[in-house]
């Protein structure tokens, strides 16, 4: 071969990150040794592949052209050579990042981390947030091991898969003066309610739930977490609308009873999604069973 495939990477980490400096942080190299690299891709491919904007680096039209060919051909020699490397979970000391939104992060991660206690404690995860974009965690560029929650047009370069479905239910304090062991649509509509603002997506789908059956909800305050909801309820007469395995964690606190909403709200998905070079790396196709079967397990 005529061409160095040492470049290709670069290539993808130019494609993906539309800037020299992240692409060099990326690939572990100075910003001039990436731009030297970058005059070796053009005259190889010849073409500009990249012009310089204000706010970073656009691909030119031959360079749309052959990324998916390139990012194919990457990702299916990872598959040959990673495939073929043993993985003993029992021994492998790896750390591997996770961006779980904040339902995940407070019900299953914890049970996830209790597992790897048992079965491979030489795995280290460091999470990150995971909000409303999947480029900041890291995941399309391949950072990040997985991202863990609700995931929304997702680019070509990441593998989806179902990990469980979550209901819905309602919290109120254990005393609330109006409520008993059950609550109706008048009474749901004709309190205040508590609101969890993140994460995202899951807000989306509540809002969208309540749509749907034409359900009120007259909110009072926002919150940023699960833990403040529950404080939030327990010294109010608020309600609030929150997954059932949260709620499930909620029924244990005497300061609160949990009831099924008054209506039949449905249910959300929970997804994880990865890069497609990690499609067939063993440590993380065996990471991504793991939190398959604890949340079949939860």
């Amino acid at each position: 071969m005529r061409y160095d495939l040492n470049l290709l990477p670069i290539f993808v980490a130019l494609m993906e990150e539309r800037s020299v400096t992240r692409a060099a942080d990326r690939m572990g190299m100075t910003q001039p040794a990436l731009s030297n690299a970058l005059a070796r891709l053009r005259l190889m491919l010849q073409d500009q592949l990249f012009i310089r904007e204000r706010y970073g680096i656009q691909p030119t039209p031959i360079a749309l052209e052959l990324a998916p060919s390139i990012a194919e051909a990457l990702a299916r020699l990872d598959d040959a050579v990673l495939g073929q490397q043993e993985f003993d979970p029992a021994t492998a000391e790896r750390l591997l990042t996770i961006a779980p939104n904040g339902y995940v992060e407070f019900v299953l991660v914890p049970a996830v981390v209790a597992r790897l206690q048992q079965v491979a404690p030489g795995i280290k995860l460091r999470l990150t947030p995971y909000g409303n974009d999947l480029v900041e965690t890291g995941v399309v560029s391949g950072t990040t091991a997985l991202v863990l929650g609700r995931v929304i047009d997702p680019p070509d370069n990441l593998v989806i898969q179902h990990v469980m479905d979550e209901g819905l239910a309602c919290v109120v304090r254990a005393g609330h003066p109006e409520v008993g062991d059950s609550i109706t649509r008048e009474q749901f509509e004709g309190m205040k309610h508590v609101n969890i603002v993140p994460p995202g997506r899951m807000r989306a789908g509540l809002f969208q739930a309540l749509a749907q059956q034409q359900l009120k909800r007259d909110v009072a305050i926002s919150v940023t977490n699960f833990f403040a909801v529950a404080e939030m309820i327990a010294v109010t007469d608020y309600c609030a609308t929150l997954p059932a395995l949260i709620c499930r964690r909620l029924a244990h606190d005497p300061r609160l009873k949990v009831l099924e909403a008054p209506v039949d709200l449905g249910t959300f998905p929970v997804e994880m999604a990865w890069h497609v070079r990690y499609r067939h790396d063993p440590a993380h196709r065996w990471l991504r069973n793991l939190i398959s079967e604890v949340a079949t397990a939860l």
